[in-house]
């Protein structure tokens, strides 16, 4: 299995924070972050981490290096002088990905097994990704998705309407064909892929228990670290 971690962002939320430091390696509970996320994945069975980078990719070389201390090996995909967006960079790595991979962001912790949604692919021929789904209900943030049975039928950050209960929980199962479609070096972002598959039916859903963790904000770093304290998943 390969998990794809998308970390090339600016983190512009946090400001001084994270004003010389990419934030996939910002300090959380006495760690960086990566090294909690890399341990999750590690405990859910992969063994292979591709890391999309541009922000500060070189320290996230640095830290990372092959990725042996975590028991994974790790190759890196940078993103180069432009950013691409979220689904840009997983074009810019088309060469490096397998037939399905999980992407996942490098600023979220998710307390689930991260290799479920791709196991739901490879036994969904007629789907093209499997979207890891969280019931919100307006809690935790904007609810973006709308879900009936196992498929995903809508997707839209922008929109309040009433059907869409659930979010985005930040881990999708994808098959590279659908990266593939695109120009190379072309900007567009997974918000982009997700809407395209829901509307044509081709988005399952796979429904986590527990709400999501990140580190994109002053808030979720509390919350994540609280989380933490009582011990990782």
């Amino acid at each position: 299995m390969q998990a794809v971690i998308l970390a090339g962002g600016l983190a512009t939320r946090l400001a001084e924070r994270a004003r010389s430091v990419p934030k996939a390696l910002l300090p959380i509970s006495g760690r960086p972050f990566l090294a909690w996320q890399l341990e999750a994945l590690h405990r859910c069975g992969f063994r292979h981490v591709l890391l999309c980078i541009g922000h500060f990719g070189e320290q996230i070389r640095d830290f990372l290096g092959d990725g042996a201390a975590f028991g994974v090996t790790v190759a890196y995909s940078h993103d180069g002088p432009q950013l691409l967006g979220t689904g840009g960079a997983l074009r810019r790595a088309l060469e490096q990905l397998e037939p399905t991979f999980l992407v996942t962001y490098g600023d979220s912790y998710l307390p689930f097994d991260y290799a479920a949604p791709l196991r739901d692919l490879e036994t969904h021929a007629e789907a093209l990704g499997t979207m890891s789904v969280f019931l919100n209900e307006g809690a935790w943030d904007r609810s973006n998705t709308a879900v009936v049975g196992e498929s995903v039928v809508a997707y839209d950050k922008h929109s309040n309407h009433p059907s869409l209960r659930y979010i985005d929980y930040g881990a999708m199962a994808l098959r590279r064909s659908l990266i593939a479609e695109h120009e190379a070096d072309s900007v567009f972002s997974l918000e982009q892929i997700q809407s395209q598959l829901a509307s044509t039916g081709k988005l399952r859903a796979f429904e986590a228990q527990e709400r999501f963790y990140e580190i994109g904000s002053e808030a979720g770093i509390q919350d994540l670290e609280a989380k933490l304290a009582a011990g990782p998943f």
